[in-house]
Parts: C-alpha cells; structure tokens; sequence
C-alpha cells in the first residue's frame, strides 16, 4: 500500500475527495471502505506512520459481542436480542437528557448483533473461534449489570483477522486510485463552506520510521488542506493522553498512577477541533478503565500496561489486603471493582491464587499476547491446554515485574511489601485468609459466594475446558507455588463522544445535523455520543466500530 499511500516532501499540499476520514483505525477504514464501495473518491489521513495503520484494532483480543449465534447454540446457550437489550440497558444506565440517540444507537447495535452482523462479518470472511467466553458476568442479580450469558466472540485471527477484509478493500481502492492514504498528516481544524463541513486543515509531521504503536515524532515540516463533500471523524478516544484523561475522571479523584493499554497516539486532541466547529462532545466522563493492569515487560509504547482477563477464582485484594467484597469477583463487575480500589485512596489492588489457577485462568488481552488465535495456528493453541506448556502468561510468570511467586502466604506477603515499598500486607491476615478459604472449599459446601460462582462457572463448556480451573485449595503443593500479582489502573476506551444521529451525522447544540460531518468509532462514542452509557457489556467496543464505521460510510457517500 506505501507506494500510494500519498506521502509526499514537506511544504503545503491539497488533498481533494468526495470523502475525507480522519483516522485510519478500525472504523475509518471501515467507514473508507463502505464509501469506496458506494462509488466515491476517498482520502484517508491519519497522524502516524503506515506502520500504525489500522490504529488500536490490530492490538485487541478479536472480541464481538454476538446474540443468538450458532456457536452460543452449539455450546447450549439460550439467548435473544430482548435479554441482550434488557442486559445492555441495564448495565448502561442511561440517565441523562443527551442519552437519547445513545439509547437509540444500543436498541439498533443489539438487534444488529442478534441478526445482520453475524452474516455480514461471515461474508467478509471473518471466522470465529468456536468458544464463546463469559465476560462481565455481573452479578448485582437479574436486573444488574452484566451479561446473562456468555457472548464474548474472539475472532479467528484477533484483532488483525478483523482488520484484514477492510485492509484489503482499502488496497484495491488505492490500487485503482480511488482511495489515498496521507499518513503523517495531522488534522488541527476543520473548515466550512456555504454553511457546510468542507474539510481539514493541519500539520504534516516529518517522515518517521516508528513501528507500530512505538510514539512517532510531532515536528511539523509543513501544513495541508483536505477538501471533501463530506468529513468522517474516526480519530479515536483519548486513553493515551493521560492529562485529558486525568481532567475528565468522575470525581476529579484519578489513581497516582496509571497505566497505558493503547499506543500515545491515542490522544483526542481532534475532538477538540469539532466542538470548536459547533459540534456537540458529551459525556467525557464516561470511560472504559480496567483495574487488572500489568506491566509489559516489552512495551513498546509509553507506560505500555497489558490488561489480565481473569476468572474467578482468584482472591481480589485491596492495597491493604482486604479482600473485594461480593460480586466483586474477578471478571465480574471491572468497573463496580475499579471505583472500589480507587476509593481506598490506593492505585493497585492484587490477584493471589496459585501457579495452577494463574496458568489456566489469566488471559492475556491483545493480539500479541495471543499468538495460538492471532496466528490461527492449532498445535499453538492445542498447548494451551498442556500444564506448564511456555505461553505469554507462563513468560509474566517469570519476567513481569508486578508478578511474584512463594511457597508460603508469609513468604508470600514479604514480596508483596517489598514490591510496593511498604507494610500493608499483614503476613497473619493473608495466611488466615487463604486458610479459611481452604477451609470452606473442604466442606464440599460452604458459605463462600465466591466458590459457589466458582462452581456455576464449570457448568458451562468454555469455562470448564479454557477458563475456570477445578475448585482446590490454594495451598495445595500440586498446584503451587502461590501467586501474587500487582495490579494497576490500565486506560483503555473514551466511552463518551461526539454525539450523532442514527446516520453517523454530527449533531449542533440544537440537535441538527451540522451537514457535511459525520462521526465513527470511539470518537462518536461507539455511536450517539455514548452507546454504552456508564458501563459495557464487553465484545462491544470492536463491534461499534464496526456497524458505526459502516453507516458513516454509507451516509456520507449518499450525502456527497
């Protein structure tokens, strides 16, 4: 693709499309596609590198939030697009005057999810894994927020499976010369005619050989001007800009210390230029950290955290040692758990289990923490399930900073402390909690919900073969040594944004279209400016891309 992708010597330089998208991720390519497709002249501009192209996408799981699939009907899963729509609504909240297209964008998203989704993606030539996994499991009872049933679908393939179809599409229109690629260009503003969006002004930054996700240089060695029939903003959030995230955290209350689970580059300084063109940007509030943060022992951006999907079994403490209290279960409620942590004035919380639990239970997210499924390769994935086979988790185990391992609770405890820099990891409190943990898992009953979710989970297929290790005590010596694993605040997704109609049209402060500028993607809140409300269902954010990139697309190539 490079020797069309439009890079070109510094100086000025004029860009001229039916359709400019701002942002070569998942939902600008998605949305470049889908206009390209209908006829039109497409330019795609994007501040970094080529390397980088396909943005944050190419680093996820492959997670897709599907309804009533035949691989949910395969494994016995009962579901429909009014459970969905019940589970989604439930953990949205919605409660403000301006969630109004959000709802609308979540009753369209389900039943897109539970009907036209699966077919169209199948068509593309995505494939899905066969098992489906449970994630957000909620817990708060049936009106609560979680998933009632699993619906986590991982691409076959992760997220650089997904991308392939568009990148493909991409390539055939650059091919033909009917899409340019402008990396290196910067948007900074947009421009009007006649009462119309009619374009981009910006930066072009020098020429840089940064890899992929690696932070690219900001030196400009000259200045652009994009016009277009119709602009798609597909920037992205703001979870590589920690100043912006820290201004807009509820509360004001941000943790000391964050870590980033997506490249510098994420930085929402474009969302800025749209409200300033009358653009209406909502719930900046509303965002999408994770509380099972690690280090990356290779990062390759800035403060580059790694996020654990966990199962159940392990105990969750706080700073102190105190242990999360119900449902706050790992991989039940991240972000009822997250408020938590932050509310004891500390920036960590701890994973304790053991070598077994750690090695069965602790997903990696991200497509290169995932070779097996990324890689598509079977015998990869078939080692998965060998006790001690070498994996990327089995690699944190050894290497990763925030991950320690003692033969004793008191050993264990020592580590802790000296990890952290301080004593508030009492060595007889973790031992008579880990005892008595133990101790309610011998009666074969017990009073601890914890176990009991334990239990529930093996009852269903994909947890019993991939997730969820059998119940046994911690301290047993067949399954040791113990873990600990520090875990940080990891930013991850804006869930609020520009705010659109069900035609990815940008609305004003009255709530009309401002013509000409559509939105897509995290910028436009996965769709109205917060499809998700306070709180995901997880397999959500991908998919939002998706079917908001796609209607993006196709509008704006129909307004044009």
């Amino acid at each position: 693709m490079s020797a069309n992708s439009g890079n070109r010597a510094p100086g000025h330089s004029v860009i001229e499309s039916d359709v400019l998208v701002v942002g070569a991720g998942l939902s600008g390519l998605v949305a470049a596609s889908m206009a390209y497709s209908a006829g039109r002249r497409v330019a795609v501009i994007d501040q970094e590198p080529e390397a980088s192209l396909g943005g944050q996408s190419h680093w996820s799981f492959g997670g897709l939030f599907l309804v009533d699939s035949p691989e949910q009907r395969r494994l016995g899963v009962r579901d429909s697009a009014d459970l969905a729509l019940g589970d989604w609504l439930a953990s949205a909240a919605f409660d403000r005057p301006e969630d109004l297209w959000a709802r609308r964008w979540a009753e369209a998203y389900v039943h897109f999810a539970a009907g036209e989704k699966r077919h169209w993606l199948h068509a593309l030539g995505v494939k899905l894994f066969p098992l489906v996994q449970w994630a957000e499991r909620g817990g708060h009872g049936p009106a609560g927020h979680g998933n009632s049933v699993p619906r986590f679908h991982v691409v076959w393939g992760t997220g650089p499976g997904l991308l392939e179809p568009f990148l493909a599409k991409i390539a055939e229109g650059v091919a033909e010369g009917r899409i340019s690629l402008r990396f290196r260009h910067r948007a900074v503003a947009l421009t009007t005619a006649a009462g119309r969006v009619s374009g981009v002004t910006g930066d072009i930054l020098e020429d840089s050989g940064a890899g992929r996700g690696v932070a690219s240089s900001r030196t400009a060695v000259g200045s652009f001007e994009a016009t277009a029939g119709a602009v798609i903003v597909a920037s992205g959030g703001i979870g590589g800009n920690h100043a912006m995230v820290r201004s807009l955290w509820p509360g004001g209350a941000a943790p000391g210390r964050l870590l980033s689970g997506v490249p510098a580059s994420v930085d929402g300084e474009f969302l800025s230029a749209a409200k300033d063109s009358g653009a209406v940007l909502i719930n900046g509030d509303r965002m999408w950290h994770y509380p099972e943060g690690v280090h990356n022992h290779s990062p390759v951006w800035p403060r580059h955290g790694i996020r654990i999907l966990p199962g159940p079994s392990s105990l969750w403490l706080d700073a102190t040692g105190r242990q999360l209290p119900p449902p706050l279960f790992p991989g039940f409620d991240s972000q009822g758990a997250l408020r938590h942590i932050v509310g004891t004035g500390h920036d960590y919380s701890w994973f304790v289990c053991n070598r077994t639990i750690a090695l069965k239970e602790f997903a990696l997210s991200g497509s290169e923490q995932n070779p097996d499924l990324s890689n598509r390769d079977l015998r990869l994935l078939a080692a998965r399930l060998r006790k001690d086979a070498p994996t990327p988790l089995s690699t944190f185990l050894e290497r990763g900073v925030d991950f320690l391992q003692a033969a004793t609770p008191r050993e264990l405890s020592d580590r802790m402390n000296s990890l952290t820099g301080n004593s508030l990891i009492d060595p007889a409190a973790l031992e008579s909690l880990i005892r008595q943990r133990d101790q309610q898992l011998s009666t074969g009953l017990g009073k601890d919900l914890q176990l009991a979710a334990i239990r529930a989970a093996r009852r269903f297929a994909s947890d019993r073969l991939m997730r969820v290790a059998p119940p046994h005590r911690l301290e047993d010596p067949a399954h040791g040594p113990l873990v600990a694993v520090r875990l940080s605040v990891l930013t991850r997704k804006s869930l609020g944004g520009l705010q659109t109609d069900l035609q990815s049209r940008v609305l004003d402060g009255s709530g009309s279209a401002l013509p000409g500028l559509f939105a897509a993607g995290e910028a436009a809140g996965f769709g109205g400016g917060g499809i998700h409300g306070y709180r995901a269902l997880e397999g959500t954010f991908l998919g939002g891309c998706l079917f908001s990139g796609r209607a993006a697309g196709l509008e704006a190539a129909a307004s044009v």
